[in-house]
């Protein structure tokens, strides 16, 4: 038996059911995967950074290796930036 249903709409929107959104802990503003599984298509609650947005932060155009300080400072700044327009 399924979870929830969901109709689309003329604008192929779709509303998340109440049970959905409280099972993979989503609101207003989350990022929602849909991925392909044979004939079966999962969604599922996004990753708050792609690898790539890491990686660019860890690996930015400064040579050299970096201390386990320097990458969380790097993060906490690009964190910091992210959000400070929120």
């Amino acid at each position: 038996m399924a979870l929830a249903h969901s109709k689309v709409t003329a604008q192929g929107q779709v509303s998340v059911p109440a049970k959905v959104r409280q099972r993979l802990g989503v609101g207003p503003g989350s990022v929602l995967e849909w991925d392909e599984d044979g004939d079966r298509v999962i969604v599922r609650k996004a990753g708050r950074y792609s690898s790539e947005e890491i990686h660019r932060v860890l690996f930015s155009k400064t040579p050299g290796r970096r201390t386990l300080e320097e990458m969380k400072r790097g993060i906490q700044q690009n964190i910091r930036k992210r959000h400070a327009g929120r």
